[in-house]
Formats: C-alpha cells, sequence, structure tokens
C-alpha cells in the first residue's frame, strides 16, 4: 500500500500546456492525472489506485519511487546540480560508462551520453556517418530503418522510423532514407515468443544493396523487438541473418534498445538474449527507471576508434548536449543498476516470463481478440477493429481499464503491456483479468 499522502493540487486550467502524443481536446475535457507513485501502483488525485502494468512508459523497469534511486537524485542535486559538458566533466558520467561496459555485449566498449531515447538515436545515426567517413567511405550516407520501428522524435529518427502517423506532418524529412518491411506476418498469430517463420524477411536488405549499391548504406538501425508498433518479435533467425548481410557488405548494425535494454527479456539487453552483437546500441528509459531523462549510445572499439582515434587533434566529433552526462541523471543511472543487481531483478523477469506467457495467452479467445503475441514480459492484444473505425476500440479497452484501476498502453488498436520487473505473479493475474474485464465490457 501506498504511504497516505495529501494529494497534490490539481490545475484549474489545463490550456497551457500542449501535451505530447496526445489528443489535447479530448484529453482537457476529461482528464487522466497521477499525482503520486510507490512500487506497482500510481494514484489518482482522487486517491484511487492505479496498477502498472505498462512501466510508466515502458521505462520504470524496477518499479515506482525506489528508495537508493530517489536517495541518490536527491544527495546529487544537493551536491552538484550541474556541471558543463563541453571541455569539462565530473566523475559519475566516468563511473556510469564503466559500469554498463560491464553489462553490454562484449564489443561495446564506448558510450556516449544524451537525454533521451530520440537523441540517442540521432548520436547514433551520426556516429555511424561520421565512422564511415573516418574509414575512407564518406560515400556512404544511406540509412536503412525498417517499417513500423519507432526511433523517437527527432528529425534522424522520424526518418528512419516507418510508422507512418509520425512522418506524415513532417514534410520530406531527411533524404538517402529506406526502410525495411516489418516482420509482423499476420497468418502467423497467436505466437509465443519467436515465429518459426520470416527469417528471410531479412533478405530485404539484400534487396537494398541491389537498388542502392552496398558502397552507398552507413547502418541499418532495427529495434530488436518493435515495440511501439505493438509488441513484433523477430522471426528465428532474422536478426542473425541481417548481421551476417551487415558483415557482408560493410554496413554497421544499429540496436535500438530503449524498450528492450535492462531486463525486459530476462537480460541485460535484447542483444544478449538472442546472442546478436550490433556495432551500435542505443539506450534509454530503464537507464534511469524513468526517474531524470537520460539516453545512452554504445558503440564497438572499433567505430570508436574510427572516429577518435583517427581525427586530427582537437574535437574529433562535434557533436553532444548541454545535459550529457548529467550529474542527476548519472547519480539516478548508477542507484538504478545497483537497485536492479542488489534485487535480482533481471533474473526474476526471465523466471516471470512463463507464467506472464501463459496469462497473456489466455486472452485468446476473448471478444475481438484477434492476435496474442509475447516475449520476456512484453505482450500485446491486437483487437479487431470497431465498425465504425480502425483505431476506436482500443482507446475503449484503455480507458475501462483505467477507470478501474488498471494501466495498460493503446496503440491503434492493440494493447501492449510491460509491467516492472517487480510485478508478482498475483499481479500479472490481476492485470490481465482487468484487461479481460476490458474487452467484454467494451465488446
Amino acid at each position: 500500500m501506498l504511504d497516505d499522502k495529501p494529494a497534490a493540487a490539481v490545475p484549474n486550467d489545463l490550456s497551457a500546456y500542449w501535451m505530447p502524443f496526445t489528443a489535447n481536446r479530448a484529453f482537457k475535457a476529461s482528464p487522466r492525472l497521477f499525482v503520486s507513485a510507490r512500487d506497482m501502483h500510481y494514484v489518482t488525485p482522487d486517491g484511487r489506485q492505479v496498477l502498472d502494468a505498462t512501466a510508466g512508459l515502458w521505462c520504470v523497469n524496477a518499479g515506482h519511487a525506489r528508495p537508493k534511486i530517489v536517495a541518490a537524485i536527491q544527495e546529487q542535486a544537493a551536491t552538484l546540480d550541474y556541471a558543463p559538458s563541453f571541455q569539462l566533466s565530473h566523475p559519475l558520467p566516468f563511473e556510469l560508462a564503466l559500469r554498463l561496459r560491464d553489462i553490454l555485449p562484449a564489443k561495446l566498449e564506448h558510450v556516449f551520453f544524451s537525454n533521451s531515447g530520440s537523441e540517442a538515436v540521432d548520436t547514433a545515426l551520426k556516429i555511424a556517418l561520421a565512422c564511415q567517413r573516418a574509414r575512407g567511405e564518406g560515400q556512404r550516407t544511406r540509412l536503412i530503418g525498417r517499417e513500423r520501428g519507432y526511433h523517437g522524435v527527432g528529425f534522424g529518427g522520424t526518418s528512419v522510423g516507418g510508422l507512418v502517423n509520425n512522418r506524415r506532418q513532417f514534410g520530406t524529412l531527411l533524404t538517402g532514407v529506406d526502410h525495411l518491411r516489418h516482420t509482423y506476418d499476420p497468418p502467423a498469430r497467436f505466437t509465443k515468443g519467436q515465429p518459426e517463420q520470416g527469417a528471410e524477411l531479412a533478405d530485404d536488405l539484400e534487396r537494398l544493396v541491389a537498388l542502392h549499391g552496398a558502397e552507398t548504406i552507413a547502418a541499418v538501425i532495427v529495434e530488436p523487438v518493435a515495440g511501439s508498433a505493438g509488441v513484433l518479435v523477430p522471426p528465428k533467425g532474422y536478426l542473425e541473418r541481417l548481421r551476417a548481410i551487415c558483415d557482408r557488405h560493410g554496413i554497421l548494425l544499429i540496436f535500438d534498445e530503449v524498450i528492450t535494454g535492462f531486463g525486459r527479456l530476462g537480460r541485460a539487453t535484447a542483444s544478449e538474449f538472442f546472442g546478436i552483437e550490433p556495432d551500435i546500441m542505443v539506450l534509454a528509459k530503464g537507464v534511469t527507471n524513468g526517474s531524470v531523462p537520460m539516453g545512452a549510445t554504445a558503440v564497438t572499439a572499433a567505430v570508436h576508434d574510427a572516429v577518435v582515434e583517427g581525427a586530427a587533434a582537437g574535437i574529433e566529433l562535434f557533436h553532444g548536449y548541454t545535459y550529457s552526462g548529467h550529474p542527476l541523471a548519472c547519480a539516478a543511472a548508477l542507484a538504478t543498476l545497483e537497485t536492479y543487481a542488489e534485487e535480482g531483478l533481471f533474473q526474476r523477469s526471465a523466471q516471470l516470463s512463463g507464467h506472464w506467457e501463459a496469462a497473456v495467452h489466455s486472452l485468446a479467445g476473448e471478444p475481438n481478440v484477434i492476435d496474442v503475441r509475447n516475449i520476456g514480459l512484453m505482450g500485446a492484444v491486437e483487437l479487431a477493429p470497431r465498425a465504425d473505425g480502425a483505431g476506436l476500440r482500443g482507446p475503449a479497452v484503455f480507458q475501462h481499464c483505467f477507470d478501474n484501476g488498471l494501466l495498460v498502453r493503446a496503440s491503434g488498436d492493440t494493447i501492449a503491456m510491460s509491467p516492472p520487473l517487480i510485478v508478482s505473479e498475483n499481479q500479472i493475474d490481476e492485470a490481465i483479468e482487468g484487461l479481460r474485464a476490458a474487452l467484454r465490457a467494451c465488446a
């Protein structure tokens, strides 16, 4: 149970704040607000507890308001609130980079810090271009993303991303970008874990090599598991084949692990889970447990050394952020990593995955459910569109869940769930039964 605390005052005018990825007019007519959180629950202004089945926004992997993380942020704010990040620094980002190197795939030896997954993606794309130029292959400027991929909202990440609604308002975006087909195969519905078929979809990269020429392609970026598109799990052999094609043609492979990093698949990274090492890895969200914004871009020694060791004296990469390696973010991240380790949360995630899989797939056969898919502590339920339009049933189910004390995520007619790694089996069952009730109520 949460401690009794006075509810925060609710603003009587919501007009000034332009909310992100939100139907602003509808929200402000009927707002959904949280005023506190602890462990597995949020609390609304009227005192209702809401079970968090989404880890906030895929980020609160260790649960809310964890004492070690809270204390680290408070102490750091009172000690060193900010230090310049250009030509100056402080000890914590160096310590954090070493700690991350210890848990990341062996070849990822250097870390560049930013403030979000979006910034970490744009950092990865720029590093890939800079690396190819430093190697004497400056003609490699093309970037390859994937349909239904989500890589944040910077111009680079939006360009390589493959969600049409995220792209359609913003013109041509970056030039020299192409996309692989997504890996979702509707006939292979109700799959538990990785689909058996579909590895050949990685051969789309060979098609783009034939179309554009391998010598023009700098990098390919994919989510090992596409999260925001609705938990699209890679077919068996797909990532292995993609890695082999990149190696064959001198293309850098970037894994966007903003969602899959830090225990979501029962390992530190999806790269470790699948046994495939990228050249560059993008991290955010779970690195600080969502408590302070932070992103990280990890690269192999080969990529780092091409850019840094091969440059003339002076600044090697003209890129960075005012808040790169921010003291509060670093303190939060270090405490988060300690919390994961001390409580064995990655191992706990792996142990819970079987119960989670069975629970999520128990929703097959419920009204309008046309697919269920899962991997690790990630799951998605695909719903048939309503007769009056696509993308309406999902939000109705989301609202019913919220009104009845459960937080899920609706992306169109897909309901996604990704609970904090501290979730109990009873809380998994509670979340699934809450969603089941909503599916029936919205039938």
